[in-house]
């Protein structure tokens, strides 16, 4: 159940890009990438940045 917001930026992080790169190529700050990434590991259960990309891959959020 994530938003759009939230799988444009778990594309970006399969894509390798930094927190920063996303931040940049969305036109938003650092910050709010950070707290998006954090509410989809809290709402996932999920740990770590690999975790994220695995869920992706699983939910065809991104193609590797």
């Amino acid at each position: 159940n994530l938003t759009g917001r939230q799988k444009e930026i778990l594309q970006l992080i399969t894509e390798g890009h930094s927190t920063k790169e996303i931040a940049d190529i969305l036109c938003i700050s650092v910050r709010t990438v950070e707290r998006h990434k954090y509410n989809m590991m809290q709402e996932l259960k999920l740990k770590t940045t690999a975790d994220l990309v695995k869920y992706a891959i699983k939910q065809g959020i991104t193609f590797i």
